[in-house]
C-alpha cells in the first residue's frame, strides 16, 4: 500500500485533492488507520483516479463524475469521450489563434499608420494571364472569412493539376468579386469587383454556384494558378476558341470547365485580363496579417490622387512552408480621382 503522499505523487495530484475526493466519496482509501487517521491506497486505485481526472478535464462536475463512474464507463466509451473533448479543445485553440492573429494585425495596422514610404508602392500595368482556377464563396472580405475558403481551394486545385498532369507555369494568383445577387432588379453590393473576360461570375469549376442574397457582403473567391496552353495540350486538355477537348466537349474562349472524360479535372481555365493601371505593393508574411499592408496601400492611393477600381489581386510570389517567409504582391486596380 501507499501513503497518501506517495499515491498523490504517482497520480500527479495533490494530497489535498485526494482528501477532497475521499470526502465526496469519489475515491475512498483502501484503508484508513483507525488510530492515526492516515489514509493508504493501492496501486489498483490509480485506474479510478485516472478516470476521475480525465472526466474532470472533459468539463464534467465532480458530482457528474461520480454518477458516470457509478455507471462504470468502459475504456472504449471513455476513450471516445476524451477524443471528442480533444477535438473540441483543438477547434477552440484554432479559433483563438485566428482571433489572436486578427488582433495582432489590427495592432500592426495602428502602429504602421502613416509610415509607408512612396517607394513602397509601384504603379504599373499587369499582363494578361491564363489561369487554372477553382472558386468558392466567402462570407466577407476579411482575412477570417477569406482564409478558410481559399486555402482548401488551393489544396484541391494543386491536387487536380497534378492528377491532370498540368504543370503550373507561374505563381498562384487570387482575385475577388462581389457575389451575385438574387431577385429581379436587385443591385450588386458596392465594391467594384472585377469579372474575367469570358467567364461567368461564380461559375468556375469546383466553386459554389449559390447566389448571395441582396445586400449580402459575400465574396466570390477565385484561387488560380498560372498555366500555359502548351501545358494543357501536353496533358491532352484543350480550352481555347472553338477547339474541343478529348471527350469532344467545347471549351469557351476566355474560360470554361476543362474536362477529359468522366474522371477529368474539374478546374476552370480563365484568361484573366491584365490591369491597365495597378497600385502594387509587396506584403511579407502570412495572409492573416495582410491588413496593415492593405490599409497602408489605401492611404497611399488616397494621398496620391487615385481611387480604387476594384478588389486587389494577390500574386503569391513565394509560398514556402513557413508562412512567415511568404512574399505576396497586392495589385489593386486604380484610376485617377
Amino acid at each position: 500500500m501507499f501513503t497518501i503522499g506517495d499515491f498523490a505523487r504517482y497520480g500527479r495530484v495533490s494530497a489535498r485533492m485526494l482528501r477532497h475526493y475521499d470526502a465526496l466519496g469519489l475515491l475512498r482509501p483502501a484503508r484508513t488507520d483507525p488510530v492515526s487517521g492516515y489514509r493508504y491506497y493501492e496501486a489498483a486505485q490509480l485506474a479510478r483516479l485516472n478516470r476521475i481526472i480525465a472526466l474532470k478535464d472533459l468539463g464534467f462536475s465532480l458530482q457528474q463524475v461520480g454518477a458516470i463512474l457509478t455507471e462504470e464507463v468502459s475504456v472504449p466509451e471513455l476513450r471516445g469521450m476524451l477524443r471528442l473533448r480533444r477535438a473540441e479543445l483543438e477547434a477552440a485553440l484554432t479559433a483563438a489563434g485566428a482571433r489572436l492573429a486578427q488582433v495582432e494585425a489590427r495592432l500592426r495596422t495602428i502602429e504602421s499608420e502613416g509610415r509607408m514610404s512612396a517607394d513602397d508602392v509601384v504603379v504599373k500595368p499587369t499582363g494578361t494571364v491564363l489561369l487554372a482556377e477553382l472558386t468558392g464563396i466567402a462570407a466577407g472580405y476579411g482575412p477570417e472569412d477569406i482564409g478558410p475558403v481559399i486555402q482548401p481551394l488551393y489544396t484541391e486545385l494543386c491536387r487536380q493539376l497534378e492528377t491532370a498532369g498540368v504543370t503550373p507555369a507561374g505563381p498562384g494568383l487570387a482575385y475577388y468579386e462581389d457575389a451575385p445577387t438574387t431577385g429581379s432588379g436587385s443591385e450588386r453590393p458596392a465594391g467594384g469587383g472585377e469579372r474575367p473576360a469570358g467567364g461567368s461570375e461564380g461559375s468556375a469549376g469546383g466553386g459554389s454556384g449559390t447566389a448571395a442574397a441582396p445586400g449580402n457582403e459575400a465574396i466570390v473567391v477565385h484561387a488560380g494558378m498560372v498555366i500555359t496552353r502548351e501545358a494543357l495540350d501536353k496533358a491532352g486538355l484543350t480550352a481555347a476558341g472553338s477547339s474541343t477537348s478529348a471527350d469532344g466537349s467545347a471549351a469557351t474562349a476566355g474560360g470554361g470547365v476543362v474536362t477529359a472524360g468522366a474522371d477529368g479535372p474539374g478546374f476552370a481555365v480563365v484568361t484573366l485580363p491584365g490591369l491597365d493601371c495597378a497600385a502594387t505593393v509587396v506584403h511579407r508574411g502570412p495572409m492573416s496579417r495582410i491588413l496593415p499592408t492593405a490599409q497602408n496601400l489605401a492611404h497611399w492611393i488616397d494621398a496620391n490622387g487615385y481611387r480604387s477600381a476594384g478588389y486587389a489581386r494577390e500574386l503569391y510570389l513565394e509560398c514556402p512552408p513557413d508562412q512567415e517567409k511568404w512574399v505576396t504582391e497586392l495589385q489593386e486596380p486604380v484610376i485617377r480621382a
